[in-house]
């Protein structure tokens, strides 16, 4: 993560002592997960907007949940994190992501970040096998 002008978190935190310690790399945009529980928890928003050089990304922890038409509204980004299966899709003229999990293993699913480069308003994903 070192390096990152932004981290965006799609849920599934773990305990607010981890997003202290992203803080302490870069601002951090995250949404509460289907398992973060406790009053740290509920201060996280379900969904979040963020404005990234030109493009409107939507982040959300379950993708099935989505409540609007991202092509429709805007939105050229839409991060979502519920079933840790890392992808990069676009649909419609949107990209959709999935970055994967970050941190224990789960499932037989790799152990995964997304790196987001948006240039010119254009945005491009990659997966990145962290374990």
């Amino acid at each position: 993560m070192r390096g990152a002008t932004h981290i965006i978190h799609a849920g599934d935190v773990g305990g607010e002592e981890i997003l202290r310690a992203l803080e302490a790399i870069a601002p951090v945009t995250a949404v509460r997960g289907n398992t973060d529980h406790g009053a740290w928890a509920f201060r996280l928003p379900l969904t979040q907007l963020v404005q990234a050089e030109g493009a409107t990304l939507y982040v959300i922890h379950i993708l099935e949940d989505l409540d609007i038409d991202p092509a429709a509204t805007g939105v050229g980004v839409v991060i979502s994190g519920h079933s840790h299966r890392p992808a990069v899709e676009h649909r419609n003229g949107v990209l959709f992501l999935n970055p994967g999990a970050a941190g224990s293993r789960r499932f037989d699913l790799p152990v995964t970040v997304a790196h987001l480069d948006v240039v010119d308003g254009i945005p491009r994903a990659t997966i990145v096998e962290i374990a």
